[in-house]
């Protein structure tokens, strides 16, 4: 094995533009395989058991994280404890799903109160710009770039992870963060996945640079010193270790309001950033509340409001629960042509209505019923139809979707759960890593509309529009699941499908994940102008090899665009614990198209 150790030493080879992990490659398509799935004693053969534990629980895209959790609750930490710990040692060993230059969202189920709480941890745009002045940066372009300062916004994780854990901590911030400090230090084996994806990452932040120069030199020297780490090579980030022993130990404000936020300026505004130390100083995350909506049989999917497209699923699922998918197999056309349609009918909503609700207030018409049953009208059962316009709610809002991310969710033995998601947006970030702090800033300015008249344009100190969303559902008004999917616009239509695959289709948990997806990409953007036809109004229907050829080709002679995609990259990252409302043990599932685990005790 190889020992990767990181410094940000300057390094002079010249600087290379960041990338976009998603598709910034052309998946695989339609491999054979020689081998299929073994036998087991129940349940499906493409499937596993569920992890089935009494005390705490944790499922995380990384089986140390899951340690970590684990840990920290049989320390006496909540699970909200637990949560931030995982999140921290997440950032060190997937940066390329998630890191402190990030921002973060999480639902939290407290027993004590019987209630959800949902925070948003997300950054905003630097307030003395403009945009105009942006625009005069962007030289002509009609868009924000993935690369450099121009994207950047407040990293949102750090002050969240302050916000939760003053409601609901129990230990020191210095001792959930110690096990990612002393693993920084010492190192820990990358995962394959992971690697992987790093590997992907360096070849796109190379072929970036022709197009777009930035400082690469503080991200190479971190991650990439010697090439991309392979699967099992010892990495070592130890300006990330001494970056995470000072908030430990000073606090929210040594990231905001400290030495930290020094270097961070100086660094920022010498790549030909905006940004201040005031806007810094003055972020906040917001307390926001779930809303919940009714599928069938008592179950509720629970989602954040915008400015994150959590609503989104909410809105398929008012939607959908006006046909019995049950009629048919969970496979067959039928069901998929309607999740598919039910997902480009909210999409279009999506483009028109969600961004900061500061800046744009949300009609919560679009969450009602009777929309719900409105837009259901509009689906033809028998054909795609060529493109769906947003809907007409009242009242109409003031006026005038990639990403790489980690999912995680932890549960205590009192029955806390919490269901949080963390990310920099495309994949590790813009590409910008801060002198000697270990961890790159974040890319999701990039989801700004540059259109004055759109709710989503941007504005001096406002939050883009936001794909990442934690998930929580509940049955019979009582907790039930914690759970959530990475991976952009991937993440509310997969929502949709773990809870239909659960309660139409009686999967387990760890069943409902595993199954074969379906990931409709395309359609109009957040980002495009409210005026003009959309880029691709019908978009591309992904699915997986575990969907049958009967069914792929029923799907394109009903006028669907379908693409078969057979390495699990597109179609997220799961993790899921469910509460056994009676007897209050959980069982857990992560995600195999990920390195994850789920464990408990």
């Amino acid at each position: 094995m190889r020992l990767i150790a990181s410094a940000a030493l300057l390094i002079t080879a010249s600087t290379i533009p960041a990338h976009s992990q998603e598709a910034e490659e052309t998946p695989a398509i339609g491999a054979s395989e020689t081998i299929g799935a073994g036998g087991r004693p129940i349940g499906k053969d493409w499937s596993r058991s569920p992890v089935i534990a009494q005390h705490g629980m944790a499922a995380t895209a990384h089986p140390l994280a899951t340690q970590i959790a684990l840990d920290i609750l049989k320390d006496g930490g909540t699970a909200v404890d637990a949560a931030i710990a995982a999140n921290a040692a997440l950032g060190l060993m997937e940066p390329t799903g998630n890191g402190i230059g990030g921002d973060l969202y999480a639902i939290i189920y407290d027993s004590k109160t019987e209630k959800l709480y949902g925070i948003n941890g997300s950054g905003r745009s630097p307030k003395n710009q403009t945009l105009d002045q942006l625009k005069a940066k962007l030289n002509g372009a009609e868009a924000l770039p993935p690369v450099g300062p121009l994207p950047i916004t407040i990293p949102g994780t750090v002050d969240a992870w302050f916000e939760m854990h003053g409601k609901f901590g129990k230990l020191s911030m210095a001792d959930i963060l110690a096990p990612t400090v002393n693993y920084a230090r010492e190192g820990h084996p990358v995962a394959p996945v992971i690697a992987m994806y790093l590997d992907r990452s360096l070849r796109a932040y190379e072929r970036r640079q022709k197009a777009t120069p930035f400082d690469f030199s503080n991200a190479r020297a971190t991650w990439f010193a010697d090439g991309a780490p392979a699967a099992g090579d010892v990495f070592k980030n130890p300006d990330l270790a001494q970056t995470l022993e000072t908030i430990g130990k000073d606090g929210r404000d040594a990231f905001y309001d400290g030495a930290l936020t020094d270097v961070m300026v100086t660094y920022l505004q010498q790549q030909g950033s905006a940004f201040t130390r005031e806007d810094f100083a003055t972020h906040t995350s917001s307390w926001v509340d779930p809303a919940c909506v009714t599928y069938h049989s008592g179950y509720e999917l629970c989602e954040l409001p915008p400015n994150g497209q959590g609503f989104a699923a909410l809105q398929m699922v008012n939607i959908l629960k006006n046909v019995d998918l049950k009629q048919w197999d969970r496979g067959s056309p039928e069901v998929l042509h309607y999740i598919t349609e039910a997902k480009r009918l909210a999409y279009a909503d999506v483009a028109r209505f969600y961004a900061d609700l500061d800046f744009a207030p949300f009609p919560m018409d679009l969450l009602s019923d009777a929309y719900g049953k409105k837009r259901f009208a509009l689906i033809d059962p028998e054909r795609a139809t060529p493109e769906f316009a947003p809907g007409e709610p009242a009242p109409e809002p003031k006026l005038e979707g990639e990403g790489d991310t980690t999912y995680l969710t932890v549960t205590d033995k009192n029955g806390m759960m919490v269901s949080l998601i963390q990310s920099n947006y495309r994949g590790m970030g813009g590409g910008l890593t801060p002198d000697g702090l270990g961890f790159m800033f974040q890319d999701r300015g990039e989801l700004f509309s540059l259109d004055l008249a759109h709710p989503n344009a941007y504005e001096p100190g406002k939050r883009p529009f936001h794909t990442i969303i934690p998930a929580f559902a509940k049955k019979d008004g009582k907790p039930w699941m914690s759970f959530g999917l990475m991976g952009g616009g991937m993440q509310p239509q997969g929502h949709v499908q773990v809870l239909i695959n659960m309660v139409d289709y009686g999967m387990n948990v760890q069943e409902a994940g595993d199954a074969a997806r379906l990931n409709h990409d395309g359609g109009r953007q957040p980002t495009e102008p409210l005026s003009g036809p959309s880029k691709d109004p019908l978009g591309t229907l992904n699915v997986e090899p575990g969907i049958s050829a009967a069914t792929i080709a029923r799907l394109k002679a009903m006028g669907h665009n379908v693409r078969v995609v057979d390495n699990g990259i597109m179609f997220g990252g799961y993790q899921a614990i469910v509460r056994d409302p009676e007897t209050g043990v959980y069982s857990g599932a992560t995600e195999m198209r990920k390195d994850g685990q789920a464990s408990g005790y």
